[in-house]
């Protein structure tokens, strides 16, 4: 069936020539303005979200033993009440794979245009539910709502759009078969090959709970596209904006005419974890997995019989040496620390400012009038109400405000340049926030050798530039970076900033001053995430990203010699 692929096949060719050439281009639609959709979209899909409170959703999975859901909004600290499959670890996962795995048979069979083709509908499905999935992203993961939106949204799907291009590219690169004709002494030998593309097996997908979407899409889909079945694992916090994914997909695959168990949902709840005895398996395959570097290490280390991927977290830095835009500077520093209180991949958290100071256009000045400066910016960037709640959005964990607390107490007040705390939300008196943490540290400090997720920052006096440079991408090297900064009018500077952070396997940014926050990534430009360094081991997206989720295997038949005619 190639009618889903013939439907989409001007997407798939857009999003091919987008990743060959990196420009800006997608097909979705990033801002929830009202002049972007049709009338009423907006209000329909918080109905839809709204509707589903309180209720069970509506998925019955093989191997359920009951209803499971413990989510909290962080916006009104009430409970959504919803309930989902509950899987056992033990018989439940054993029909949940042998499930998964009855269904991959035919789909396996299925030609790539047909399987990339049905991708590509539940993409087109998933977009035009990004209102409702953007406040499901925003009351469990704590999101603004316009970043629920854009992020579970345009950002998300573009993600998913290009692991699908690339993973289409790579299937498409081996021929079905091939005529081989060589003399071998006596005369010439002449061989048909064939080549079948062979998926690995099972995928886990496992879900970090402050960005779902971002990156399980691109999982799901590289998976589904090269015919792996896919288990997803939401993070018990924020179960609802995978779960409706999986129910979109499901009935998309039925549609096609394949078993929906290709896609399946492995809910947990937060005092009973189902991740290790998941990927524990022998029958897993391929494991996906965004969270906790600790964890991801964990993963590495000991799921061997698996292809593990993982994106994990780091110690991003700023490099501050010089400017000519001082108010930008500090205001794109101090939107990346408090964006999304500090919960993305890609906040920075290290900043070297030189002893000696900063060239600015208003002059130079030293680290403690720099960070006297960060924080003004800071308040006034928070100081309005409204403008906080749309910058900083809410705490996806609770425990992460006990974690800050116990960094701030463990460093001391004569440390703390600027104590964290609640903001007041304007619309949800409840809502669970949190502004920055500063603190001051030198270069020889061991302190922020190692992520600390949330809003923080660090600033740091480095001897000169050289050594903040060093300092940096020596961290990036061993404590890992997703997204390193830098500020500089020295060309020759900025020269060597590039190619140290390359050196340490780190990407970086230099002179980052617009409307965009620092520390966004754009599908089809930006490589997101290395795996050169600790923070993990895969890119969002590259062809090694899909390209070992299959392998190939063929035979060989010899065929009689050319006849030739006398």
């Amino acid at each position: 069936m190639t009618a889903f692929f013939d439907k989409h096949r001007a997407t798939l060719d857009g999003a091919l020539d987008a990743a060959a050439t990196r420009g800006a281009w997608t097909p979705f639609t990033e801002s929830p303005s009202r002049k972007h959709h049709p009338a009423g979209a907006r209000e329909r899909g918080r109905l839809r979200f709204e509707g589903m409170l309180g209720r069970s959703f509506p998925l019955t999975m093989p191997g359920e033993r009951g209803r499971l859901g413990a989510e909290v909004s962080p916006y009104t600290g009430e409970p959504l009440g919803i309930d989902y499959p509950a899987i056992d670890p033990e018989t439940g996962l054993d029909a949940l794979v042998a499930a998964a795995k009855a269904a991959q048979v035919p789909w396996q069979a299925a030609s790539i245009d047909t399987r990339v083709g049905t991708c590509l509908e539940i993409l087109d499905r998933l977009a035009a539910d990004v209102f409702a999935n953007g406040y499901a992203t925003m009351h469990t993961a704590g999101q603004a709502f316009t970043m629920a939106f854009a992020g579970s949204g345009a950002n998300s799907l573009d993600r998913g759009l290009e692991a699908l291009a690339y993973a289409y590219k790579a299937m498409k690169d081996v021929p079905e078969s091939a005529q081989f004709e060589r003399s071998f002494g006596a005369g010439p030998v002449r061989l048909e090959k064939r080549y079948r593309l062979m998926p690995r097996g099972l995928a886990a997908v496992v879900a970090c709970g402050s960005y779902p979407a971002f990156n399980a899409y691109p999982a799901i889909f590289a998976n589904l596209a090269t015919a792996n079945p896919v288990v997803i694992k939401p993070q018990s916090g924020g179960i609802l904006p995978m779960a409706m994914a999986v129910e979109i997909a499901r009935e998309v695959i039925a549609e096609a005419g394949f078993d929906p168990n290709l896609v399946t949902l492995a809910a947990d709840e937060p005092d009973a974890p189902l991740t290790k005895q998941l990927v524990a398996r022998g029958e897993v395959a391929i494991v996906d997995f965004t969270g906790s570097q600790e964890f991801g290490a964990w993963l590495e280390e000991h799921v061997r019989h698996a292809r593990v991927y993982t994106e994990t977290s780091g110690c991003n830095a700023v490099i501050v040496d010089s400017t000519r835009d001082l108010e930008g500077t500090l205001s794109a520093i101090a939107q990346g620390v408090a964006l999304f209180s500090g919960q993305m991949c890609t906040s920075p958290q290290n900043i070297f400012v030189p002893r000696g100071g900063v060239e600015t256009d208003k002059g130079r000045i030293d680290a403690h009038a720099f960070a006297a400066r960060l924080i003004e910016t800071i308040d006034a960037l928070l100081g309005d109400p409204a403008r906080a709640a749309a910058v900083a959005g809410a705490v996806q964990n609770p425990r992460l405000i006990a974690t800050i607390d116990a960094l701030a107490e463990q460093v001391g007040d004569a440390r703390v340049l600027r104590r964290h705390g609640a903001y007041a939300h304007p619309e949800f008196p409840k809502a669970r926030t949190l502004t920055p943490l500063i603190v001051a540290a030198d270069g020889a400090d061991a302190i922020y050798r190692r992520e600390h997720f949330g809003p923080v920052g660090f600033v740091i006096e480095a001897e000169d530039r050289d050594h903040a440079l060093a300092r940096a991408a020596e961290d990036a090297r061993t404590c890992g970076a997703i997204a390193s900064y830098a500020y500089t009018t020295d060309e020759e500077y900025a020269q060597r900033v590039q190619e140290t952070f390359w050196a340490a396997g780190a990407s970086v940014g230099i002179n980052l001053i617009g409307q965009r926050p620092m520390n966004f990534t754009a599908a089809y430009s930006d490589y997101h995430v290395t795996g050169l360094n600790p923070a993990g081991n895969a890119c969002l997206t590259d062809l090694a990203f899909v390209a070992d989720r299959f392998r190939i295997v063929q035979s060989k038949t010899e065929l009689p010699p050319t006849r030739v005619e006398s």
